[in-house]
């Protein structure tokens, strides 16, 4: 595994600059991750210092493109990394918060058919400095744009759960080095239940975040396939364990596609799911943005406000998320580091 500039943690940063002075690893852990500086631009440390750090450390990503879109208010930055393998990130800047949205591997395993990463199929995992670069990166760009980095999800291309030693590794490192607070860090999933019985166990209380997508089975098999390994019975058990543990926030990823789950029976049933496993969750509902590979559209824009609407009146606490970046395709479901896609029907 190659070593770059924000893999080593701060006891592996210590050991790589043995026969320094002690206050060298305060000044260089400060210059990457407070000052958010390249090791050439951390000027209270010697020359010969930055050269070798510099040389013995590379960053992780090569920037392929940077695209922007809503006034400059989303930025989509696409990366190589040393084998070639590209992965995107996306930046959003609101008027109350800056968030980075990170991607957790190159391509996903998890092939939910609507969504242009899983249609381009799985490469490898990241490591946890190909993580951490990526927050590092957008941290600074919103600094030049006078804005803070207030937010960390990771919800862009892959399945966080699927690589949860370097998602965790990250997080402990946007927490304890950015200074990230836990209520400000949301990993998502589409439904592995090891994992979120794993996060269950971390000593961070992160928000956790599930794409569900559907509250039955049968839809959930076909819209979401890892359902058929861990369904929802046991899925929302595994939610219910977190909240109890943790006292997060739970939400609910929903993307709306019309005609297969933004009818009223669908909303009802969601409604349903949430008071059997008595989980005050938060819907997020999504309309459902286009790919090349999936021939089904999104909600209507009325039908979205009536789904919404309903689950309200059901006791159900859901807000529709603003499309962001999508003519950049950096909106939810849209990343695919340009990789083919291919065209998938949904059964009859």
């Amino acid at each position: 595994m190659t070593t770059t500039l924000y893999t080593p943690d701060r006891d592996e940063f210590a050991a790589l600059l043995e026969g320094e002075p002690r206050y060298r690893l305060d000044q260089v852990w400060a210059g990457l991750y407070t000052q958010l500086a390249a090791p050439e631009q951390i000027s209270n440390v010697p020359k010969a210092l930055r050269e070798r750090l510099a040389s013995e450390l590379p960053t992780a990503l090569t920037q392929v493109v940077r695209r922007v879109s809503d006034g400059g208010d989303t930025v989509k930055y696409l990366w190589e990394l040393h084998d070639g393998s590209r992965v995107e990130t996306v930046l959003m800047l609101y008027p109350d918060r800056v968030t980075v949205c990170v991607s957790s591997q190159a391509g996903c395993a998890m092939a939910c058919g609507f969504c242009a990463t899983g249609q381009a199929g799985f490469t490898r995992h990241l490591t946890v400095g190909e993580i951490v670069e990526q927050v590092v990166v957008a941290a600074r760009d919103a600094r030049q744009m006078d804005r803070r980095l207030a937010n960390v999800v990771f919800m862009g291309m892959g399945e966080p759960m699927a690589n949860e030693a370097a998602v965790w590794s990250a997080v402990e490192r946007f927490h304890g080095a950015i200074g990230l607070s836990a209520r400000h860090l949301t990993i998502s999933t589409v439904g592995l239940v090891p994992g979120i019985h794993k996060l269950t166990e971390r000593p961070l209380p992160v928000n956790l975040a599930v794409s569900l997508h559907a509250a039955n089975d049968t839809l959930r098999d076909e819209l979401v396939p890892i359902n058929k390994r861990y369904p929802l019975d046991a899925l929302m058990d595994a939610c219910a364990q977190y909240l109890a543990a943790k006292g997060r926030r739970l939400s609910f990823e929903w993307a709306l596609i019309a005609d297969v789950n933004d009818r009223a029976s669908d909303a009802k049933e969601l409604a349903r799911l949430c008071r059997r496993f008595r989980l005050p969750a938060h819907v997020n509902l999504i309309p459902l943005n286009p790919t090349p590979g999936y021939p089904t559209v999104g909600s209507p824009p009325a039908r979205v406000q009536e789904f919404r609407d309903l689950l309200v009146s059901l006791g159900v606490n859901a807000t529709v998320r603003r499309n962001r970046g999508t003519d950049i395709d950096a909106a939810c479901g849209q990343l695919a580091a340009g990789q083919p896609v291919t065209l998938r029907t949904r059964p009859a």
